[in-house]
């Protein structure tokens, strides 16, 4: 029976941890601060506003916009790459800088992210796929970067990465 106490008790302090700090840093983050945490290249900061946008609660008092149409009107899994998640965090970066009129100071590294996701995405696949994959990835960056939007990306863009692919697929 002790033996059973001492793991609760060890899993429960490991878990007050991990929580604690994190709570305190929620609860004395600036709203700017979280976005701007969720919004860098590195995957642990995709991870981070993955996890918040699959829990809203801890995060509700900051009135985050959650909402997104994706990869606007280009294809959200273009030639089957997986890109919805990444033009989602994308979409919550321009609409939250944009409700706090920090936009213009932010619009680069958002963009700089959403082409750090997509190449993220782009590394799950085998070395065959790769090549289609970074040259939509390219194109999809370009698109935002340039034009604010993933509308200027054609389907000729992306018959040009399909034609990179290898011909078993």
């Amino acid at each position: 029976m002790t033996r059973y106490i001492r793991r609760t008790l060890v899993v429960l302090t490991a878990v007050l941890a991990v929580l604690a700090p994190s709570v305190a840093a929620q609860a004395a983050a600036s709203k700017a601060d979280v976005i701007r945490s969720w919004t860098q290249t590195s995957a642990s900061s995709y991870n981070a506003w993955n996890a918040a946008r699959l829990n809203h609660g801890p995060w509700a008092s900051y009135n985050f916009d959650w909402s997104t149409d994706s990869c606007s009107s280009s294809p959200d899994n273009p030639l089957g790459f997986h890109f919805d998640l990444s033009c989602r965090r994308h979409d919550f970066g321009y609409r939250n800088y944009k409700a706090i009129g920090a936009f213009d100071a932010n619009k680069a590294r958002v963009d700089s992210a959403f082409h750090a996701d997509l190449q993220r995405v782009c590394d799950t696949y085998n070395r065959l796929l790769q090549p289609p994959c970074d040259a939509l990835a390219w194109i999809y960056y370009q698109a935002v970067k340039n034009f604010g939007s993933l509308a200027a990306v054609k389907q000729a863009d992306i018959d040009h990465a399909r034609e990179l692919m290898p011909a078993a697929h």
